[in-house]
């Protein structure tokens, strides 16, 4: 269950509801990482690469809406991204090096 910050009456409540979170955010990052292990089998089969700075351009723009969107720093979303985008296209090289699947 989601809890509003505010209705938080202790620290202890309130580092629950972090750790929830954090669970959460960790449970999305791994299915993000499996989507990015699909792309590479999409990206061999259509001679993509890695990179495609266009796209990486079109992710940060859109995290940035949904930063400002949401009250979120858009300068700290956009660097969290960065770091994840460049994790993701080093993934993605690794396995596209390694040969077909």
């Amino acid at each position: 269950m989601i809890r509003d910050p505010e209705a938080c009456a202790s620290m202890d409540e309130l580092r629950a509801e972090i750790d929830r979170i954090d669970r959460e955010l960790v449970g999305l990052l791994a299915r993000r990482a499996a989507c990015i292990d699909r792309a590479v089998v999409l990206k061999r089969a259509a001679g993509l690469p890695a990179r495609i700075d266009e796209r990486v351009d079109d992710v940060l723009a859109k995290v940035r809406a949904a930063a400002e969107a949401n009250s979120l720093s858009p300068a700290l979303a956009e660097a969290l991204w960065r770091r994840l985008i460049e994790w993701s296209i080093g993934r993605e090289e690794r396995a596209l090096d390694d040969g077909p699947a």
